[in-house]
């Protein structure tokens, strides 16, 4: 390491982060990774937790501070992790989430037709090899699951890995939700690796425990939050009334980046390198000027929809554990018509719609989280634990909300 680089961040969840080498720093300051301060972590969740404000940029750093520690604790347990493996490891879990569009996950699939975040973060990850002539090769082998070592590849992506160890706790103290707090040092302290596979000794299995039900409360109450779920669909949808009114003649304000990805339809087969270097340049800053301005748009679809938004006077939101049916639904989509002198669906729609949450906090079907008994034995966390809860997680539960005017209620 130079010595006139930055060497550390100081982070408010766990204080001083180093940087460990010319690699990571100079990735940290490339433009792609600095964007990510510009990328809310918790989409439009501000707007029910005042404080969560933080960044992709900050859930990043944390990541890989997390990363940093089980290196050391595997490694200090005889588990043969090569200054390769550490450089791929740092690597991919610093850029794991660098294909993040504006709002996160809000509009994931409003900007490109049908990419996750994973693949962007992918082509990401390819163009920052090259420039940086094949730095990268580890760590893209252990983002795309290919690594010969599973239990590499398990540290970035599983359900117990440092990613999902970061931002429940980073998100649980912007938030101030408690019940999200993980002890993340306990539960790196219990890993282990046995059989190329990555494990948690048993004196830890309380800590997996409270790290499920603390992944529970906080899909529930913060990331599933109703008021949340509502912000985002008409985010969503002030996007959609947009890219309408440009194919059809109507000249709007955006940004170069935001009218590109409004005006092309962008999917699989045409993100080539120039869409990426587009990407690149699209963050929350050109979604909230848009929406700021499209409040005086001669549309009054879209104007209302920015208004709403911008001075928090979202929809009505009600959610059940149950479909709701059909004659309901029929006559409350009258009611929001004839309140807001709509005539089509298509208008109507935008004010007046349902849709489906879901929360799993343990799925018993893919990448287990295993215990490693005291007689050497390997269990799923669901069979060994005596926690009547730890099944309840593995199930899917759903629940059913529709949305329309206050007004109407």
């Amino acid at each position: 390491m130079k010595p006139n680089k930055l060497t550390i961040f100081n982070d408010p969840i766990y204080g001083f982060i180093s940087i460990p080498s010319d690699l990571i720093f100079d990735l940290i300051a490339h433009p792609y990774f600095q964007r990510l301060r510009r990328i809310s972590q918790m989409g439009l969740s501000y707007l029910v937790y005042p404080g969560a404000h933080h960044t992709r940029f900050h859930h990043a750093l944390g990541s890989m501070y997390l990363m940093q520690k089980s290196i050391q604790v595997l490694r200090y347990k005889g588990v043969d992790i090569s200054e390769a493996d550490e450089k791929g490891l740092l690597g991919a879990i610093l850029l794991h989430d660098i294909g993040h569009g504006p709002f996160s996950h809000a509009m994931e699939h409003s900007i490109v037709n049908g990419l996750s975040h994973e693949y962007i973060s992918m082509q990401f990850m390819k163009e920052l090899n090259v420039v940086f002539k094949g730095e990268l090769d580890g760590a893209i082998s252990i983002f795309t699951r290919k690594h010969p070592k599973k239990f590499l590849n398990q540290l970035v992506s599983s359900q117990l890995d440092m990613d999902r160890l970061d931002y429940l706790k980073r998100d649980s103290f912007y938030t101030g939700v408690s019940e999200g707090n993980t002890n993340a040092d306990r539960l790196i302290t219990m890993l282990n690796v046995v059989d190329g596979n990555l494990v948690v000794e048993e004196k830890g299995i309380y800590s997996v425990e409270k790290f499920l039900m603390a992944r529970r409360f906080m899909y529930w109450q913060v990331y599933l939050h109703k008021t949340g779920v509502v912000a985002e669909q008409i985010l969503i949808s002030i996007l959609k009334r947009a890219r309408f009114l440009i194919n059809n003649g109507v000249n709007l304000f955006g940004s170069t980046p935001l009218l590109f990805f409004l005006q092309n339809d962008i999917h699989l087969e045409n993100f080539d390198a120039k869409v990426l270097e587009l990407f690149s340049k699209l963050d929350d800053v050109d979604i909230l000027s848009a929406i700021k301005n499209w409040q005086d748009a001669e549309d009054r679809v879209l104007a209302t929809l920015c208004k709403m938004l911008i001075n928090r006077k979202l929809l009505h939101i009600k959610v059940k554990k149950e479909p709701i049916k059909k004659e309901k639904l029929s006559k409350k989509k009258e009611k929001v018509g004839a309140l807001l002198g709509l005539t089509t669906d298509d208008e109507i729609s935008y004010f007046f719609f349902t849709g489906e949450i879901e929360n799993r906090a343990y799925n018993q079907e893919s990448q287990n989280i295993h215990i490693l008994r005291k007689n050497g034995k390997i269990v799923d966390v669901a069979k060994l634990s005596d926690h009547l809860n730890i099944k309840a997680l593995s199930k899917t539960v759903i629940k059913y909300y529709i949305c329309y005017p206050k007004e109407a209620v």
